[in-house]
């Protein structure tokens, strides 16, 4: 039986769901003799948008389901960008494994990178380190300024629709829109998390790959070629430490689309 514990943000942390599914009293986060796991969600979703995963993980470890600055309960850190969404974390997760999916994933990155004393496994789904070329990063600047403006335009409804189907989402299942879910955030949250934590503002992280110490799970979908070249290029940077995973039949969201091998990749290299 798994319990569950809603945990409100503060200043100094953010919004959670702690999940244990020893059937125990899972108490505060901090207080677990169970191995813990942090999962961070991708954009325009919150901590019930992970899926099946976090139910998988939560069997086994326990997780610490957080939503990221600017979503869910996280809307007290609006001005957070990636370096201070990372020191939220770590106030949040605390030690162990970190777990991130997209803009969750960057954010699990930048964790890794300048808190590596708490990261202890790391596993990035349909993840890049960012930007490389200073145009192309400014282009992709504009994008995220433009989503957000057209977001504040049309209202939340409307953009969610518009989002999700963009290419990236085109293979997501029905029942892993999550719409209900995504229409829990607030249009200044998400608004100030492109400005803020979007891939146009991330200071590229190329360079910072070959020093992570921690083992590496790289997971990217089959039909993603954009970010399965981007997950082959992490993995040869991060270097033997790093593995990379590449799932048949998904996307973009490769823990929606297929679920079971997803898991089954994650919970393989958590044991390990």
């Amino acid at each position: 039986m798994r319990t569950e514990l809603a945990i409100d943000a503060t200043p100094d942390s953010l919004a959670a769901r702690l999940l244990d599914g020893s059937g125990t009293d899972g108490g505060s986060v901090g207080h677990s003799a169970r191995s813990r796991v942090t999962l961070v969600h991708g954009f325009a979703q919150n901590s019930a948008c992970i899926g099946p995963l976090v139910d998988a993980v939560s069997e086994v470890h326990e997780v610490v389901a957080v939503d990221a600055p600017g979503h869910g309960g996280s809307l007290d850190h609006l001005d957070a960008d990636l370096g201070r969404g990372a020191e939220l974390l770590v106030s949040t997760g605390g030690p162990g494994d970190y777990i991130g999916y997209s803009m969750g994933g960057r954010l699990c990155l930048h964790t890794a990178v300048h808190h590596p004393e708490v990261v202890e496994r790391l596993v990035l789904i349909s993840t890049t380190a960012g930007i490389e070329d200073a145009r192309a990063r400014a282009e992709r600047a504009e994008w995220d300024e433009r989503h957000a403006a057209r977001l504040e335009e049309i209202g939340l409804d409307a953009f969610i629709e518009e989002w999700l189907a963009l290419p990236l989402f085109t293979s997501l299942p029905s029942w892993a829109r999550f719409d209900d879910e995504r229409r829990a955030n607030a249009v200044a949250g998400l608004a100030a998390s492109l400005r803020r934590a979007g891939t146009g503002s991330m200071d590229p992280l190329w360079d910072d790959l070959p020093g992570l110490s921690c083992p590496v799970l790289i997971v990217t979908g089959i039909r993603d070629e954009r970010y399965t070249e981007l997950g082959e290029r992490m993995a040869d940077a991060i270097g033997d430490n790093a593995h990379l995973v590449t799932i048949a039949g998904a996307g973009h969201s490769t823990h929606l689309e297929q679920p079971s091998p997803t898991a089954q990749a994650v919970l393989e290299f958590l044991a390990g």
